[in-house]
């Protein structure tokens, strides 16, 4: 009697641990530590050594995440990471206002361009002949180089984003207070 009362007890609390192991997780899964069990890769640091930017697969999505290294922490960053989109190779500005990477989201790699500033994102390479790979931008935030294939082979392109461009400066507008908060 003993061990078929201990049976029955044990069969519905099995299964009750099978359908909480399967619900589905609501809200995002990240762990407020740099490293954690998913995988994190391509990173890139700002130019002050305060943000590491990278790819990784939390939240079960391929997405582009920033970390405050100092606040330990990371960043919202609205709009930047589409649902479709598989974006790599971030470069991150002197203080992280300007974050360019690769982004595909209809097969065809473009090098877009996200302001933390103003929370939008420019799509810098969209109709541009060649595929493009490896993006970098400068400290201020001016230029963009990266690689395409445009000539049949790899090469190098720059892109200057002219005189008026608001520069990512040590005491410009991310300098001065955190927009993280």
């Amino acid at each position: 009697m003993g061990k078929l009362w201990l049976l029955r007890l044990a069969i519905p609390l099995s299964m009750s641990g099978l359908v909480v192991a399967c619900s589905q997780v609501k809200g995002p899964i990240l762990s407020r530590e740099l490293n954690s069990r998913y995988t994190d890769e391509q990173p890139a640091l700002s130019g002050n050594g305060r943000f590491v930017a990278f790819v990784s697969n939390r939240d079960g999505k391929r997405q582009i995440l920033v970390y405050d290294l100092q606040q330990r922490r990371f960043l919202e960053l609205p709009r930047l990471n589409w649902r479709d989109a598989i974006a790599e190779s971030p470069s991150l500005s002197y203080n992280a206002r300007y974050l360019v990477y690769v982004a595909s989201d209809r097969g065809r790699p473009e090098v877009e361009l996200y302001d933390r500033v103003t929370g939008t994102t420019d799509m810098l390479t969209m109709g541009y002949r060649g595929w493009v790979r490896n993006p970098s931008i400068s400290p201020d935030g001016r230029f963009i180089v990266f690689e395409t294939d445009r000539r049949g082979q790899w090469d190098i392109e720059v892109l200057d984003r002219g005189p008026l461009v608001e520069l990512d400066i040590p005491d410009g507008p991310l300098g001065n207070y955190d927009l993280a908060d």
